[in-house]
This record gives C-alpha cells, sequence and structure tokens, in this order.
C-alpha cells in the first residue's frame, strides 16, 4: 500500500510540484500582505536607513582627519624647508 503511494507520487512528481508552487504562491500572498511582515519590513528599513547615516558621519569624520593630517604634514614640510634654506 505505501509503496503504491510512493510510486504514484514519483510517477506524477511534475504536477505536484507545480501545485506546491501554486500553494507556496498562495502562502506568499497572504505573508505578504499581513501588517506583521510590514511592520517588520518598515522596522528592518529603518535600522538600515539609520546605520548607513551613521556610516556616512563615520567616513565623513575619517575624511576630515585624515584631511587635516595632510595639513599638517604638509606644513610641517614647508617648516624644515625653510629652515633648511635659512641654515645655507
Amino acid at each position: 500500500m505505501r509503496r503504491d503511494i510512493i510510486d504514484t507520487c514519483i510517477e506524477h512528481r511534475h504536477a505536484l510540484i507545480f501545485a506546491a508552487g501554486i500553494a507556496t504562491a498562495l502562502i506568499g500572498a497572504k505573508v505578504v500582505k499581513s501588517q506583521t511582515f510590514k511592520d517588520s519590513a518598515t522596522k528592518g528599513m529603518a535600522a538600515v536607513m539609520s546605520a548607513k547615516k551613521d556610516a556616512e558621519e563615520c567616513f565623513q569624520d575619517m575624511k576630515e582627519t585624515a584631511e587635516d593630517i595632510v595639513v599638517d604634514a604638509n606644513e610641517e614640510n614647508k617648516k624644515e624647508i625653510y629652515v633648511e634654506a635659512k641654515e645655507e
């Protein structure tokens, strides 16, 4: 008896796959339309946007620090060149 059911399922596997696809689409549509899913998606998007903003601020701080280091290095270099030129 059990072997007959398994053989029938194997024989009609394409029909079963089709039916499973339809069932998945129907369930997926219900999930996507649910308020819980919408709330979760909204909270997730808000978290991503917050992380993006934090990353942009951090990048801007690093950029400004790097620019300050370059300016300071150029000033030191100019001072050294001026001192060397004055000594000669």
